[in-house]
């Protein structure tokens, strides 16, 4: 079996138990799911637009920007997935996904020049192949109108290694272990996220990305990098957090943090996940 057949199987084994329906809803997945809509509204307009969200899983940013009033196409990977999206979305009194299919993200059957927004929340993490990366971007901009945004998600590489120091000593070792310190050591050297069978909870075969690469990779399908914006930002490692993210003011206080401090370049790699924002430019 091929590296590349193995690694998909390995993502879509984790995925298709449905272990992330629910991870925006859950610990520090709240702050993801608040910052990223956040981020997101930047670039809606009160037109109905059409947006493709490519590796949208359950369909979590899907239902909320349907609901908004906006035409949503959902595509994943993932058969499991994709039937907890059609089930969620059943549930909404209107506003329901456009549709909801399972796609690749490097073949999405859509027409040249459909879209207004392409979210890529979760593909450019999985395709751990620099040249399968460029060709889910190319995809993007193949469907997304002149003038189109894409965002585009990824994990920073120093993601676990933050992770496992912000827990050291406290929830469990994992610094201490050496499963965990080889996994590490591998991210931090070029970027591959290898899961150790002794940690299947953890997120399946992927590529944590630095800043500054994926804006070349961006560049080189020929869209417009705008900027990297931290997700998270610093605010995670509160060690309160559950309790100050109940607390409304606590938690405004929290985001105000992360949004003064999303694009300094200095603390991005703090963030357990940024975005991406391109263009597509009139040739």
């Amino acid at each position: 079996m091929s590296d590349n057949r193995k690694n998909v199987e390995e993502i879509l084994e984790y995925y298709n138990k449905g272990i992330e329906a629910d991870r925006l809803q859950c610990g520090i997945g709240k702050i993801e799911f608040e910052r990223t809509k956040d981020i997101i509204s930047r670039y809606l307009s009160k037109e109905k637009l059409v947006i493709y969200d490519i590796g949208g899983g359950a369909g979590t940013y899907s239902r909320w920007l349907a609901k908004l009033g906006h035409e949503v196409h959902l595509f994943d990977l993932s058969p499991k997935l994709v039937e907890i999206a059609k089930e969620k979305s059943k549930n909404e009194n209107e506003n329901n996904i456009y549709k909801i299919e399972v796609a690749d993200a490097r073949r999405i059957n859509r027409p040249d020049e459909s879209a207004d927004i392409v979210l890529l929340m979760g593909p450019l993490y999985h395709l751990t192949e620099r040249k399968e990366r460029l060709l889910a971007l190319k995809e993007a901009k193949r469907v997304l109108k002149e003038e189109g945004i894409v965002i585009i998600a990824a994990i920073t590489r120093f993601g676990s290694t933050l992770y496992g120091l912000s827990v050291y000593g406290q929830k469990n070792n994992l610094i201490e272990e050496d499963e965990f310190m080889e996994m590490i050591e591998r991210e931090l050297t070029d970027g591959q996220h290898i899961r150790p069978e002794k940690y299947p909870g953890f997120i399946a075969r992927a590529y944590f990305h630095l800043p500054d690469e994926l804006a070349n990779e961006i560049k080189e399908v020929g869209l417009e990098h705008e900027k990297n914006i931290a997700v998270e930002g610093p605010i995670w490692i509160v060690p309160a957090f559950e309790e100050k993210w109940s607390l409304e003011d606590s938690r405004k206080r929290m985001l105000k943090i992360a949004r003064m401090v999303e694009e300094e370049k200095s603390i991005m790699g703090m963030s357990p996940h940024f975005i991406a924002i391109a263009r597509k430019k009139q040739n």
